[in-house]
């Protein structure tokens, strides 16, 4: 299943029924320094237009999911899984997760502030 530009590929395993989301990244610069990263297992998660929950859901990960992060921002406070938080991860142009919904092993900033 194709999302559209810049938004990534589905891709289902067949023998683990695992999914896999592979993001595009905002920009070629950007590509270089991302780390992927999991969604926490069990999870189906809302991609936001902006960091909070007052944003419009642009879609939504499935269970299994991974991102790249390319910058990281501050927004509304979310808890989840990985603990309360109010960073907010961006995966692609326009589109951010909480960070409290990503194992990225750490309580703080992981990439670089967004502009």
């Amino acid at each position: 299943m194709r999302f559209g530009r810049g938004r990534g590929t589905l891709i289902a395993g067949a023998a683990a029924g695992a999914f896999l989301m592979v993001m595009g990244s905002p920009t070629s610069a950007n590509a270089a320094a991302a780390r992927t990263y999991p969604i926490a297992p069990g999870y189906t998660v809302n991609v936001r237009s902006g960091p909070g929950t007052g944003y419009t859901i642009i879609r939504t990960l499935p269970v299994g999911a991974m991102v790249s992060i390319y910058c990281q921002r501050p927004g509304e406070t979310i808890s989840g899984p990985y603990g309360t938080t109010n960073i907010w991860d961006n995966i692609d142009n326009g589109a951010y997760v909480s960070d409290a919904y990503v194992n990225t092993g750490s309580d703080g900033y992981v990439a670089p502030r967004c502009s």
